[in-house]
């Protein structure tokens, strides 16, 4: 996998989440954005509002914009308030996500949580993801319908991760859980990631499969991040040692999905749920193994339409990685 360390690394971290405990994480420390992140692409299209700590990406018709950490990292909590554009979105595409497509090109993981906009009158959705070593022709596509506009106000979507299992959260709430099993051999993100977050031009495959493009006329796309935390185990980029500073702090942490918890993510998905793969037979003629089938949430989802996934759907801003030593340079979509 081209990184002796990890032995180690996992040692470690897997100390970390020994150390977790149930508290709220809401306590976990904000992180000024010159303190943990740099400019990844877009120029002048990424402004750092005056307290530090918020930052506006933007989208028109000569680039996009993104951020990306300074660090790297295996395991930990990751977290920010995001505010969406309002009005015609159709294929504006918002992510955040963690990614070492940079170092392991073909054997990259990955963790997402993509915002898809919209036309006029129709709701943003919201799409989370998967990538183990290099498993890209395994697309683990969940979408959902939030139960809020999320261009109205900010509200926070985190992403958990251990060597055990990943959970998205939006607002505290747990919408999906992704457990490590023996079915999915090296396909559970292992390796250290850097966090990301871009605004892009997603028109191939965002909106019904590319029917509807971005709109230019309704540009800048302005989205806006606020309450960013870094909060695990850091990785030095070179040694691929890892840093783990901050294990007196990370009780903080949620460390799964409590009983009540379970509830709420139950009927999330129940709600709000569109499209999982598991269900998705016009891809997988046999689902793929880690797929637990429950025959009414199959039969549920047959009633939404089908998600086409364009041609460029691998292409999309988020090849626009820099070296370690360059990634604060501002480079055009």
């Amino acid at each position: 996998m081209g990184c002796p360390h990890l032995g180690f690394l996992l040692m470690v971290c897997c100390l970390l989440n020994a150390l977790l405990a149930s508290a709220s994480h809401t306590n976990l420390p904000i992180m000024a954005f010159d303190e943990g992140y740099a400019q990844l692409f877009g120029d002048d299209h990424l402004v750092v509002l005056k307290d530090g700590k918020t930052v506006h990406l933007s989208l028109d018709e000569r680039t996009g914009s993104g951020f990306v950490s300074q660090d790297l990292y295996l395991h930990g909590y990751f977290s920010a308030s995001i505010k969406l554009p309002a009005d015609y979105t159709a294929g504006v595409v918002v992510a955040f996500y963690m990614s070492n497509g940079d170092m392991f090109e073909k054997q990259h993981d990955e963790i997402d949580f993509e915002f898809l906009g919209n036309i006029r009158g129709k709701d943003w959705r919201i799409q989370t993801n998967i990538y183990g070593n290099g498993s890209t022709s395994v697309g683990r596509e969940e979408r959902y319908y939030l139960w809020f506009d999320p261009s109205e106000d900010f509200h926070q979507y985190s992403i958990l991760w251990t060597d055990s299992q990943i959970i998205f959260y939006v607002d505290n709430i747990p919408i999906r859980e992704f457990k490590r099993t023996e079915s999915l051999g090296g396909d559970f993100p292992a390796k250290p990631m850097t966090l990301y977050a871009t605004i892009w031009d997603g028109s191939d495959w965002a909106t019904n499969g590319g029917k509807y493009r971005v709109n230019y006329k309704y540009s800048p796309y302005i989205t806006e991040f606020s309450d960013l935390v870094l909060h695990g185990c850091a990785v030095d980029p070179i040694e691929h040692l890892a840093k783990c500073d901050n294990v007196q702090s990370s009780q903080a942490i949620p460390t799964g999905v409590s009983s009540s918890q379970r509830i709420k993510m139950e009927n999330f998905r129940k709600k709000q749920m569109t499209y999982s793969y598991c269900y998705d037979r016009v891809r997988y003629k046999v689902p793929p193994p880690e797929c637990v089938i429950n025959p009414q949430e199959a039969e549920r989802l047959r009633v939404f339409d089908p998600v086409t996934f364009g041609k460029g759907r691998r292409h999309h801003g988020k090849r626009h990685h820099r070296s370690r030593t360059s990634q604060a340079e501002a480079t055009s979509i």
